[in-house]
């Protein structure tokens, strides 16, 4: 197992693709601290990972509020005496014509896509420096490289994210820390599940999309969580400040 010894944290694990990449990392032998506003259904994922063999810490973070996710952190390395491995995954959209949206919806996206982004950050990296050694890995998405119809204000956030990752990549390389940027296309989530169910024509979007996708089908939560596991694993050590489209070739940039 590539990554025994190592400690990750993943946000938004309870579910999804952070559930899927929190197992993924645990299968790899990291022990793996599960962020999630769900505290319930973050407990229930540490139990799955307890059954691989590898211990798991749930914490019911609203990752919105800084304090909260600075207790999360330090209550991490409290555990287990480090951290080396964070994903920032954690993110929630609305699909409509940005001239249909208001400011609260603006706020909700950019205060979970993006804020919650920074505040990690802000309270991992100080850490990681310590130990001189680190990866964090942050899921965009491809709307964040191309754009999306429907999807304004979720675009503006993910393509931030891509730009502040590779900013971060810059700075942190000296202290050997790697930041690398994982975007899924289509992927089955209760997220997508959710945008489906919305009205009629984001349906109908979601199924023009589907049928675009050059591989013939919706990505699966483990098809990201492989490309996670890669950047977070010894095998990526020369890699930094890069984005990976996991997207079954929808877009291809």
């Amino acid at each position: 197992m590539k990554l025994t010894g190592k400690t990750a944290l993943v946000t938004g694990a309870a579910r999804g693709i952070g559930r899927a990449i929190a197992l993924e990392l645990a299968r790899e032998g990291a022990q793996v601290a599960v962020l999630d506003v769900l505290a319930d259904a973050a407990r229930g994922v540490t139990r799955e990972i307890e059954a691989l063999g590898v211990k798991a810490l749930a914490l019911g973070v609203d990752l919105t509020r800084r304090a909260e996710v600075d207790r999360a952190v330090e209550e991490t390395v409290a555990q287990w005496g480090q951290l080396d491995i964070v994903v920032n995954n954690a993110g929630w959209d609305r699909m409509e014509p940005f001239l249909d949206s208001e400011e609260e919806t603006w706020d909700r996206i950019i205060a979970i896509n993006f804020k919650s982004v920074l505040y990690v950050c802000k309270a991992a990296l100080p850490h990681m420096i310590q130990r001189h050694s680190g990866r964090v890995v942050n899921i965009a998405s491809d709307a964040g490289r191309v754009g999306s119809t429907g999807e304004s204000v979720y675009a503006g956030t993910k393509g931030a994210i891509i730009a502040f990752s590779k900013t971060l990549a810059r700075e942190m390389a000296r202290h050997s820390i790697t930041v690398n940027v994982v975007c899924p296309g289509l992927t089955d989530t209760p997220l997508l599940a959710g945008i489906r169910s919305q009205s009629p024509k984001t349906e109908k979007v979601i199924e023009a999309v589907t049928r675009a996708i050059p591989l013939g089908r919706v990505g699966k939560p483990e098809d990201v969580a492989g490309a996670v596991a890669f950047l977070a694993s010894p095998a990526a050590d020369y890699v930094t400040g890069q984005t990976l489209s996991v997207s079954g070739g929808l877009t291809m940039v």
